[in-house]
């Protein structure tokens, strides 16, 4: 638990929020600021601050959750879908690992949210940051 951590303070209950399913590692509450109507928040009830700090533990509890939550968004709001996401400390509003489960519904404006798209400059480009990639995943 980190004090200064204002999820830490919603898991404790010292600071309220619409929480929609809570358990033994996790809470989801309804984002104060949604993209659309019933974008939630799936947060570890530990303080972890991103993806690598996670504990190997907490991981299948975690992405199971959000599994969970993703159905039950979209049958509960009659979506055609959802949006999930997590950013890792870049654009990261609240240093505390969440996941972001946000309903979808086609033509529903949301295009280009988050990433603009680029493409290789190159086949060689392309390769070359698969091997670097390919070479450092052995490291972890």
């Amino acid at each position: 638990m980190n004090t200064d951590c204002v999820f830490c303070g919603i898991v404790s209950g010292e600071i309220p929020a619409p929480i929609v399913f809570s358990d033994d590692k996790t809470v989801a509450f309804l984002d104060h600021r949604p993209v659309f109507p019933g974008h939630c928040l799936l947060i570890p009830r530990e303080h972890h601050e991103t993806l690598a700090d996670l504990p190997a533990k907490l991981i299948a509890p975690l992405f199971s959750n959000a599994q969970r939550l993703s159905m039950a968004v979209e049958q509960a709001l009659g979506a055609h879908g959802t949006f999930v996401a997590m950013n890792n400390r870049v654009s990261q509003s609240v240093p505390h690992l969440h996941v972001h489960i946000v309903p979808r519904r086609r033509k529903d404006g949301l295009r280009g949210f988050f990433w603009p798209r680029q493409k290789y400059a190159s086949a060689e480009e392309m390769e070359l940051v698969r091997t670097a990639i390919a070479l450092a995943i052995g490291k972890f």
